[in-house]
């Protein structure tokens, strides 16, 4: 069998992504800044190097944004197309939604990923099960170590999926959900038009209990749900040092530092962390694994460690920041420290030597 292709995606991006607030009050999660350019960025690229031609946006949330960075496609060598609710419809309620702009032959493989996860499994070869298997739908499956917070997805000996299983204190399988699949084109048209629909819930364990084949391809290669600010700032380091390759990362390196940033001379950068377009780093500061937004300021002597600074904030001199987050354009004065998980929301005003906080665990 040759090298199996589609030509079509959906990309599901219609997220508010509360668990990242305040970070996405402005913005949404899949146009976050990861690595110097949007989340979705290294997603659409990455489907353009699998042969991938035509891509589905699924939007909801702050649906402007999105046209207004990518358009059509054409800068990224693609065609892109919107497709927006007007009230949510879950997974699979979205998907079908989406649906409608893709091509009509029912056999067509459809690719269709959560625009919240970065994944560097081999989409070519989860294609491949897909057509050897004949199924309705092929999910990426990968292994963790504690998969109660998941759910779990048991496959028998063929890799045929056997059920699918709500979180539970004593998992059958290792095996979750990673959130990239590929739909037989038809199986899409099933899905109920203009219903809240989940796919975990309602679409996959339909298939199964009408007889369906559903398969699983399991790898276990670079896999993140960027859900949190903790893994947000993982990921987005784990591009700029090349942990994982996307070639929307020019040069893979200790740092991205984009052309217009400030850094003074004897200011630390390391870690991939990312700084962004018109932030400046002061005279001593450090900034490790960490990503400062358009127009960030972290003043002299200042530390920022595994946290974000979002737009046009400012970090006082000598404060210190550990796995914080601090919302746009928020101001914090000198001598504080925020760790382990402590977040400023947007626009807040903390002042000089006012806090030490650490968020309740």
């Amino acid at each position: 069998m040759g090298q199996v292709t589609a030509a079509e995606a959906i990309l599901l991006v219609g997220g508010q992504g509360s668990r990242l607030r305040p970070l996405t009050v402005n913005i949404p999660k899949p146009m976050l800044p990861c690595a110097g350019v949007p989340l979705l960025a290294h997603q659409i690229v990455r489907l353009r190097e699998v042969g991938v031609r035509h891509v589905i946006l699924a939007t909801s949330y702050r649906p402007e944004v999105f046209t207004e960075y990518f358009g059509d496609g054409t800068a990224l060598g693609l065609a892109l197309e919107y497709m927006t609710e007007t009230e949510p419809l879950g997974t699979g309620g979205g998907i079908r939604n989406a649906g409608a702009l893709l091509g009509p032959d029912p056999e067509a493989p459809v690719l269709v990923l959560n625009g919240d996860v970065l994944s560097g499994h081999d989409i070519g070869a989860q294609l491949a099960v897909h057509a050897a298997a004949c199924a309705e739908v092929t999910l990426h499956l990968v292994r963790v170590p504690d998969p109660r917070a998941f759910g779990c997805v048991p496959t028998n000996a063929e890799g045929r999926v056997t059920a699918f299983l709500e979180k539970s204190p004593e998992p059958v399988s290792d095996q979750i959900n990673a959130g990239c699949y590929v739909f037989r084109r038809g199986t899409i048209d099933t899905i109920p038009d203009g219903d809240v629909v989940s796919v975990e819930r309602d679409t996959f364990p339909g298939l199964l209990s009408g007889g369906s084949v559903v398969a699983g391809y399991v790898e276990c290669s670079y896999w993140l749900d960027l859900g949190t600010p903790a893994a947000f700032v993982q990921g987005s380091a784990d591009l700029v040092r090349g942990v994982l390759r996307s070639v929307a990362v020019e040069r893979p390196g200790a740092a991205l530092v984009a052309p217009d940033a400030t850094v003074a001379v004897d200011a630390v950068i390391d870690g991939g962390s990312a700084i962004g377009p018109g932030a400046v780093v002061g005279a001593g500061a450090q900034v490790s694994g960490s990503v400062l937004l358009a127009g960030a300021q972290v003043a002299a002597g200042a530390v920022v460690r595994d946290s974000v600074v979002g737009l046009g904030a400012y970090v006082g001199e000598r404060t210190a920041l550990s796995g914080a987050v601090v919302g746009d354009a928020a101001r914090i004065g000198a001598d504080n420290e925020l760790i382990a998980g402590a977040r400023v929301w947007t626009d807040a005003v903390i002042g000089d030597h006012a806090v030490r906080f650490s968020a309740p665990s």
